[in-house]
């Protein structure tokens, strides 16, 4: 009995200490931090698209394309040519048919900044 209250003692403990900050820059977002403004004028193919389709898209759509993917996107003009398609498939929920990424829906952050990149004219730099 003793052993049972003093890891339920633990463990509460633990939950209650996992939850503290040390600071309040930890509360705020990794985004607002970056150099990048925060309007998102300055998402560009080379410093955030590109990062996104390597490690959610390349896996597959890579050139040439494995796993049954129908094209590649790893380069600029691969990837500028379809963005409306890949929006479009980004934005599916999980399990919806033409979903992408087939592992689960992207954060939805993720998804704005391809939709802000799609808004910005597509800028290459």
């Amino acid at each position: 009995m003793k052993k049972t209250r003093l890891g339920i003692a633990f463990f509460c403990a633990l939950c209650i200490w996992s939850c503290t900050n040390d600071s309040e820059a930890d509360l705020i977002e990794q985004e607002q931090m970056d150099d990048e403004p925060t309007d998102g004028s300055g998402v560009t193919y080379e410093n955030t698209i590109r990062s996104i389709m390597q490690s959610s898209c390349v896996n597959c759509h890579d050139d040439p394309p494995r796993n049954g993917a129908p094209f590649a996107l790893v380069t600029f003009q691969q990837v500028s040519s379809r963005a409306n398609g890949i929006l479009e498939a980004m934005s599916r929920q999980s399990g919806e048919s033409a979903a992408m990424p087939p592992a689960g829906r992207l954060p939805q952050n993720t998804i704005d900044q391809i939709q802000q990149w799609i808004d910005n004219g597509l800028p290459e730099n």
